[in-house]
Parts: structure tokens; C-alpha cells; sequence
């Protein structure tokens, strides 16, 4: 995908595409389901990156080292922000009926998986859940399971930090074909 913005220097341009690039990289983090499970091989590719319902991203060929960065910040920031989120707001959405159904739907499928991890390896294992680089573990996860289980905000933001950054190297390392996990 090229964005270009009208502009005689061939440098502007690129940097533009450079700019929506790393946008869109983001974009996909913030994703729920896709994380940087998703964006860091849409940036290292070269070839075309399949997503869920049909979508396909031809992927961006970036640098490595940029495209983990950008990737593991912004999925570091996306788990504080949203275990605040829980933090602050929690009991005020409780009171709708819908969003406690959904909320109770998530605890217990979220207990039932992380809750061995935390009892045998304590704050270590909620940073192993979120390094897990599958569908359903990760930030988002990762930060509804820390405030379930009682975790505390700082104890929560060193746990997300070790696991983004080991789910960022297993991606990274599996994207460029040094790790080969399947």
C-alpha cells in the first residue's frame, strides 16, 4: 500500500510512505485479536500477509529493528492504557447489563487459562501468558488477567513490559526466518 502526497522531491514522497507505514503498523497493533502478532510481519514481509475475513495486506518490507520497535512500544502502551481503562472505568460500565455478560464471559475463560500460570510461576506467569504469541493471550488479555487476579498497576506494567518484549523477539526472530516456531 503506497500513499503518496503530490511532491516533485522523490524524498518527501518516501518519507510520507515511510509516515503511513509506521500509521498502519500501529493501526494493526491496536487490533485486538492481531497485536503485534500481526503488525511485525506485515512490516518485515516483503510478500503478501493474510488477515482475518478475508483481508490482505502486501506486507512492507521495512527494517527490522524499526518495525520491532514501533510494534512492541505501541503494544506496551496499548496494555497500560487499557488495564487504566479497566482500572478507572470498570465499575461504572458494570452497570450495564450487556457489558457485565461480556465482562463475566471474558473472566472466566481468562482465569481458567492464566490462573496455573500465576499460581506456579507468580508475576513471571502473566508475563509468559502475554508472551505467548497465539490468538487470545497478549496485552488485552494480558491486562484484563492481571486485574481479575488483583495484580497492581506497577506489578502489572513490568509483567506486560517482559512479555511484549518476548512476544516482539519470538515474531521478530520467526519473521525473518531465524526461528522457525510451525
Amino acid at each position: 500500500m503506497k500513499i503518496y502526497w503530490f511532491s516533485k522531491k522523490k524524498k518527501k514522497r518516501e518519507k510520507v510512505n515511510i509516515l503511513s507505514k509506521i500509521l498502519i503498523l500501529i493501526f494493526v497493533t491496536l487490533i485486538p485479536a492481531l497485536e503485534l502478532r500481526a503488525s511485525i510481519p506485515l512490516g518485515i514481509l516483503k510478500n503478501s500477509v493474510e488477515l482475518p475475513f478475508g483481508l490482505t495486506l502486501h506486507g512492507f518490507g521495512m527494517n527490522w529493528l524499526l518495525v520491532f520497535l514501533v510494534c512492541v512500544i505501541t503494544n506496551i502502551f496499548l496494555g497500560v492504557l487499557f488495564y487504566t481503562a479497566l482500572d478507572k472505568f470498570g465499575d461504572y460500565f458494570m452497570r450495564f447489563r450487556i457489558f457485565r455478560y461480556f465482562y463475566h464471559r471474558k473472566v472466566k475463560k481468562t482465569q481458567r487459562k492464566i490462573k496455573p500460570l500465576v499460581d506456579k510461576y507468580g508475576l513471571f506467569g502473566v508475563s509468559l501468558f502475554i508472551a505467548i504469541p497465539l490468538p487470545g493471550s497478549g496485552s488485552y488479555t494480558g491486562a484484563v488477567a492481571a486485574y481479575i487476579l488483583g495484580i497492581g498497576y506497577k506489578k502489572f506494567i513490568l509483567a506486560n513490559l517482559i512479555g511484549v518484549i518476548i512476544a516482539g523477539t519470538i515474531v521478530t526472530l520467526t519473521s525473518l526466518g531465524i526461528l522457525n516456531l510451525f
